[in-house]
């Protein structure tokens, strides 16, 4: 028990490191008084430029993956943790979502979770993760909102890992309530763009 606490507590200070928050310190802003106020990829992109967002997308990213990896490299060298690999890998990939979107650092005032979310279900589910990663892609062509693909792209994760399950392709479920979490996470994140959405506000990005 003592171990899966430190795999949570780890986790979610890995998650907790705050990648937009300190690339807007050093150019100089604050990205939490710009734009749409968050500090993901997203408003850093439209605020700092392209290589300055691509590179806190992946910052974020590889941070659900290297909790999901630190997890399963604690549990295969201390015999004496009493769960699956797979629980810890699901304990640390929680963990690391809620210190992304609730980081001590910024007054448990984060981000939305996608990349980071994205990151954790590539170290679990790789398979899945693709899928859901085509899915973004095609909503995002089709809409050009960075919100509604990724909310279509969350909600549609436990309708992929159920069809997976059922297939056999996965052999507990315990990956589909997770699943369940992570959309729901990624839901209440993005409350204010389903507002902006309905006003006609939200920003889409435009085809050259």
């Amino acid at each position: 028990m003592f171990t899966i606490a430190w795999i949570a507590l780890i986790s979610y200070f890995i998650g907790s490191v705050p990648a937009g928050y300190l690339v807007g310190r050093l150019a100089g802003i604050d990205i939490r008084t710009v734009g749409s106020g968050n500090i993901g990829a997203t408003n850093v992109l439209r605020t700092l430029g392209k290589p300055l967002g691509y590179a806190v997308f992946l910052f974020d990213f590889a941070k659900g993956v290297a909790a999901v990896a630190l997890s399963i490299f604690i549990y295969d060298s201390h015999g004496a943790i009493r769960t699956s690999r797979e629980l810890c890998g699901i304990i640390a990939a929680v963990c690391c979502v809620i210190g992304h979107v609730y980081p001590v650092w910024l007054r448990f005032k984060g981000g939305k979770g996608v990349a980071t979310s994205a990151g954790v279900l590539f170290g679990l589910m790789p398979v899945a993760a693709v899928i859901m990663g085509l899915i973004w892609i095609v909503v995002f062509q089709a809409t050009r909102y960075v919100s509604i693909a990724s909310i279509v792209a969350a909600l549609a994760a436990p309708l992929v890992i159920g069809v997976m399950l059922w297939l056999g392709w996965l052999r507990t479920p315990v990956l589909l309530y997770f699943s369940l979490f992570i959309a729901a996470m990624v839901v209440v994140r993005h409350r204010s763009n389903f507002s902006r959405l309905l006003s006609g506000t939200e920003q889409r990005f435009r085809r050259k």
